[in-house]
């Protein structure tokens, strides 16, 4: 079961939900950012520059956290986003590569 946050344990998370998340390109862009970070970097939601409406960057950041591909943390007034690569990794073995791989 998630915790209260939404975050799904690792062996919770399910496979076509992480491909839905991914397959918009707006959350694979954040995606690819946060692989190009150093492990553990947290960044607000709109420190992504996504071209959308705040409901729609809220509705972007909810369902990757759902798909269990980000964790999201309260920090005062903003959320902060970190990925999970470590938790993708055991559950789905080289699926962040391939966004790596695929990202300009």
């Amino acid at each position: 079961m998630p915790d209260a946050d939404g975050h799904p344990e690792v062996e919770e998370m399910r496979f076509g939900d992480v491909l839905a998340a991914l397959a918009d390109p707006h959350r694979r862009s954040v995606v690819a950012e946060l692989l190009d970070q150093p492990e553990g970097t947290e960044r607000t939601c709109a420190s992504f520059g996504l071209p959308v409406s705040k409901s729609t960057l809220t509705y972007h950041f909810r369902v990757l956290r759902e798909a269990g591909l980000i964790r999201q943390v309260n920090r005062g007034n903003s959320r902060k986003v970190t990925l999970r690569g470590a938790d993708v990794d055991q559950r789905f073995p080289g699926l962040l590569q391939m966004v790596r791989d695929e990202a300009p």
